[in-house]
């Protein structure tokens, strides 16, 4: 029958344990190093303590026991190329396109593997990386570009003329998208940039993403959207270029390496994948892969 082990070692067992000679352990005791209790008029040390002890000494990436499971879910914003891929891969990997802060807050509650970005930060004229870095700084995440992409305003045809820039939006039907996605915040940026308060424009429709905010001008419900060229394009609508964007995924770490995401990131580095980027004005996928992010 095996004995279990003691629960407090003594000066000589924690050497062996350490792989040191008893002197050290004295010299450790005396410096205050490692945790002792002199209850029995000797020195004893606590085997759980000295567990603990050596853990927090640990150096190098952290062990993570029980990894968050996550749902085979692509979150954040909505691309049309994103959502073509998803179907057409056969990944097999759901989605939900509540815009790029909401992503990246059910991204944070482990509710998907991956989320989709465009979050522009005007003090360092760049995308998402500010925002990522803040975040998820030592987290098992990596950030990787998933395409750029060219968005300004649709109009109706013709329109291009009465509204050729954002402040010609002042006092104009604009659609509106939630608060939490990239272009919405976009849009808010340029306005303060401008100096025009967002009241000025009369926001009609909400819509969540951006085929809707498309077909939204197509109907006549708005008379802008802050959208992408490849939908007005795909609608015959007027485009005035505003700005062009990185759409990124930040991704788990972990989940890149099964297999609905690396069906995804496979089939979008295959030729069929450029052949439809090359049919959408506006995009370009040279970076597709590119790490921007590695936490």
């Amino acid at each position: 029958m095996n004995t279990p082990p003691a629960d407090y070692l003594t000066t000589r067992e924690l050497a062996e344990m350490l792989r040191i000679k008893e002197r050290k352990v004295y010299d450790l005791v005396a410096s205050n190093r490692v945790p002792c209790t002199r209850a029995t008029g000797k020195l004893l040390f606590s085997r759980s303590t000295i567990e603990a002890w050596l853990g927090s000494n640990e150096t190098g990436p952290k062990r993570v026991e029980n990894p968050v499971s996550r749902p085979d879910v692509v979150l954040g914003s909505h691309d049309p190329l994103l959502e073509w891929a998803l179907k057409e891969s056969g990944c097999a990997m759901a989605s939900h396109f509540g815009g790029s802060l909401d992503g990246l807050e059910r991204f944070a509650d482990a509710k998907g593997t991956a989320s989709a970005l465009h979050l522009f930060e005007p003090k360092g004229n760049t995308w998402n990386l500010d925002t990522i870095t803040a975040r998820f700084s030592g987290q098992a995440v990596v950030l990787i570009e998933f395409c750029w992409r060219e968005r300004g305003l649709i109009l109706q045809p013709g329109q291009e003329k009465n509204i050729a820039c954002i402040a010609d939006l002042v006092d104009r039907r604009v659609v509106a998208r939630p608060p939490e996605a990239g272009s919405q915040i976009l849009l808010n940026q340029m306005l303060d940039k401008a100096e025009i308060d967002v009241k000025q424009l009369q926001f009609t429709t909400t819509v969540h993403s951006e085929t809707d905010a498309a077909s939204a001008v197509l109907e006549g419900l708005a008379d802008a959207a802050l959208g992408l060229r490849a939908l007005a394009e795909r609608y015959r609508l007027a485009f005035v270029p505003v700005i062009r964007e990185r759409f990124d995924l930040l991704i788990d770490r972990r989940a890149c390496f099964e297999p609905p995401l690396q069906k995804l990131i496979q089939f979008c580095g295959s030729p069929a994948f450029s052949d439809q980027a090359a049919c959408l004005p506006g995009y370009e996928v040279q970076g597709f892969g590119t790490v921007h992010f590695n936490g």
